[in-house]
This record gives structure tokens, sequence and C-alpha cells, in this order.
């Protein structure tokens, strides 16, 4: 329970560093990218990765298409945080299981049971819910954890993807990705200095490393739970994921005083119910 715990803290405090780096002269783009730096050197050092054993039947494609997605979306991710705050974002973010869902009924024909099924029907009206403005003004800034919920959604269902080749270690796939996703960030971080004259300072590298060890140490802190729970994933899912909404809720409501609606507050009790019933259907 103590892994559980503590890759809940590390999720949740990437939040929090999002929403406190805004108070600072920094670059969003350059802390993505040193974030890349510390989680690549940090799974080169606890995990030997052999790169070696990749080539050839690697799927290079997913590979790739997670490079590109991963700093994509963590630069919408911290918008999410900056425009509609930890809260929402989060719940956003752990919704995002709907999308691998959907695709594992459409795509991969799997069956479906009634709490699955209820999980869904459930899941729909909280992303509304959760997304609707406190204040009641009109506002496209619901576009960004709407990008978080599927893009992550997206990203799920890539890694599962990668899970399946069982010749390649997953620790291996996920330092390539990583190392993929530090390229991408590069670029997206010279384009900046030499489109929009952005200058390069020690905030961005110290928000940037810190950043990176918590997203590491989620990553680290959640495998390591479920070899603990091996015989019982569904615990760590469900553990993981309503851990995360309650946790963000608490530190952006009476840390961040972070506005909600009774609408918002309903949203949130219909997330944690849709989480839940899925993970109850893992079970039953």
């Amino acid at each position: 329970m103590l892994y559980l715990i503590l890759s809940i803290i590390c999720s949740v405090t990437v939040g929090i560093i999002f929403k406190v780096i805004r108070k600072f002269p920094v670059s969003v783009m350059q802390v993505v990218m040193w974030n890349y730096v510390a989680a690549l050197l940090l799974c080169y050092f606890v995990f030997e990765p052999s790169v070696a054993e990749a080539y050839g039947n690697a799927p290079w494609v997913i590979y790739g298409t997670l490079a590109i997605l991963l700093p994509s979306i963590f630069l919408f991710l911290a918008a999410s945080i900056r425009h509609m705050g930890i809260v929402k974002t989060d719940a956003a973010q752990r919704l995002s299981l709907i999308i691998p869902i959907l695709a594992s009924y459409f795509i991969f024909r799997e069956d479906f049971n009634i709490l699955k099924i209820t999980g869904l029907i459930i899941g729909f009206p909280a992303i509304w819910l959760i997304l609707m403005k406190s204040d009641g003004a009109k506002s496209k800034k619901w576009i960004f954890p709407a990008v978080v919920l599927v893009g992550f959604g997206i990203v799920d269902i890539l890694f599962k993807q990668i899970a399946l080749y069982t010749t390649i270690a997953y620790t291996t796939s996920l330092f390539i990705v990583f190392a993929g996703a530090l390229f991408i960030s590069v670029l997206f971080v010279v384009n900046d200095v030499l489109t929009c004259n952005t200058k390069l300072n020690y905030r961005n590298i110290l928000f940037g490393i810190l950043t990176g060890l918590f997203n590491f140490g989620n990553i680290l802190f959640y495998l390591k739970a479920h070899r603990a729970f091996a015989d019982n994933p569904s615990t760590v899912f469900a553990s993981m994921n309503i851990g995360v909404i309650v946790l963000g809720s608490v530190a952006g409501i009476f840390i961040f005083k972070e506005k909600m609606s009774i609408l918002n507050y309903a949203g949130i009790f219909l997330a944690l119910a849709a989480i839940l019933f899925i993970t109850l259907s893992q079970v039953y």
C-alpha cells in the first residue's frame, strides 16, 4: 500500500508544480524538456534498460507516436492546470480511461458486462459536469482538460500495445519513449527560442528536474505497486485513479482555493463512481 500512496503523491505533486510555476518567469516548454532529461537518466540508472534488444521487431511506429504525444500533452496538461485548476485536470486525466475502454469494445471486440457499461454511462456526464465553468461564464478553456482526457486515453492505448511485445522489456520501451520525447521536446524549445526569443534560465532547469523526479517516481512506484498486488491489479488501478482525484481535489480546493460549483462537485463524485464501477468490472 505504501507504493500506491507514494505513486499518488508523486502524480498529484506534478500538478502542484505546474500550478506553482505560473508565479515565476519560466518557460513551460523548457520545464517539460528538462523533465524528460531527469526522467530519462533515472530510467537508465534504475531500470538499466537494454536498448540493443529493441532493434528489429520493436514497435517503432508506436514509439515515435508516443514520443510526439507525450511532450505535447504535457504542455496541454500545464495549460489545463493553469486555466482550469488541479481538480478538474486530475479528474479529466483519470477519466481518460474511458478512451481505451471504448477502444477495447469497438476495435478489439471485448465483451462488456453490466458493471463496465454502468461505469461508462456514469463517466460521460461526469466529464461534462467537471468541465463546466464554475462562474457560469462562457469560455473555451475547457479545451485544455478535454485534450488532456483524449490525449492520455490514446497514450494509454499505445502503452498497452507496447506491453504486448513481450520480447522487449517494458522498461526498455519506456526508456526509448522517454528518449524520443526528449528529442521532440528539444525541437519545441529550439523553435521557441528562435521564434519567440525565449531565454534559457536556471529556473527552467530546477523546475524541470523537480517535475522529472516526481514524474518518474509516479511510474516507478506504480510498477512496484503492481508487483506487490500481482494477484489483484484492480486494487492498484482503482486506488490510483480514485486517490489522485481525491488528493488532487484536496490540494486544489484547500491549498490553491480553486472555485468549484455544485455541478463540478457532482461531476467529481460521478467520476469516482465511474472509476469504481469500471474497476469492479475487471473483478466480476
